[in-house]
């Protein structure tokens, strides 16, 4: 598993830790097994959601289309090294795609204990929705992004949608490489008209995200490593994709 490979790698103390924008965090991570999990495996399981209000601290990115910054999660922010596990979805709440940029939106606070600020809220009606998603990711810096697109949404999403078996997992330091790839999937896939217009990297999600440094800026700047001839030519197919725009 993740832990144990990361145990191997010396890792000390390890946190498992989620703000679910679906549903009711705890619960969710309870459904999902991760407390049972973690005396068992050896980690601290950790809902962002029940922080008090001086565990979160407020970021604002030069040209952010936030009206007043967002807040992040301190354990986020203080951790020698944060693992990134995402999905292959698409979003039909404005996103477009829920991958490894969006993930992070679960690392922001929806409203911080003591202030009735609703910061979800105000993503989710903004024009620049996709704009202020990227932004996020500048606060931060994954050491490792994984993401499981065995199973994806093509439509719909983020919690239902078109399912198909896109039979891929994604795994690099670059958050920007990893979703400009997990599109190519998504195209390769068949996917909805907004994922398919234009080229990857004008997409805003990874447009903006480009605009702050946070990864490669073309295609060309990509290149997938496979560890099978099966891989290897799935992997081509997807560069395809990918260098099409």
């Amino acid at each position: 598993t993740l832990i144990e490979e990361l145990r191997e790698r010396g890792a000390g103390s390890i946190t498992v830790a989620d703000r679910s924008g679906m549903g009711v965090t705890r619960r969710v991570m309870e459904e999902k097994g991760v407390f049972a999990m973690a005396p068992r495996m050896g980690f601290e399981a950790l809902v962002f959601d029940e922080l008090p209000a001086d565990r979160w601290v407020m970021a604002q990115p030069p040209g952010s289309h936030w009206q007043r910054g967002f807040a992040i999660a301190r354990p986020v922010l203080e951790a020698d090294a944060v693992v990134q596990t995402c999905c292959l979805k698409t979003h039909r709440f404005g996103g477009h795609f829920t991958l490894s940029l969006k993930n992070s939106v679960g690392m922001v606070a929806k409203q911080v204990p003591g202030d009735d600020y609703d910061y979800m809220q105000e993503l989710h009606s903004s024009p620049f929705q996709r704009l202020m998603i990227s932004e996020i990711n500048a606060a931060y810096n994954p050491s490792l992004v994984v993401l499981d697109g065995v199973e994806a949404f093509v439509s719909g999403g983020p919690d239902s949608g078109q399912r198909v078996w896109a039979e891929v997992v994604l795994a690099a330091t670059d958050r920007v490489a990893v979703d400009a790839v997990a599109v190519a999937v998504l195209r390769y896939s068949g996917t909805t008209p907004e994922v398919m217009r234009g080229p990857i990297f004008e997409q805003e999600q990874i447009a903006r995200a480009v605009e702050l440094g946070l990864g490669v800026d073309g295609p060309d700047r990509i290149r997938l490593v496979t560890a099978d001839p099966e891989s290897e030519a799935y992997a081509g197919e997807i560069q395809e994709v990918l260098g099409r725009g």
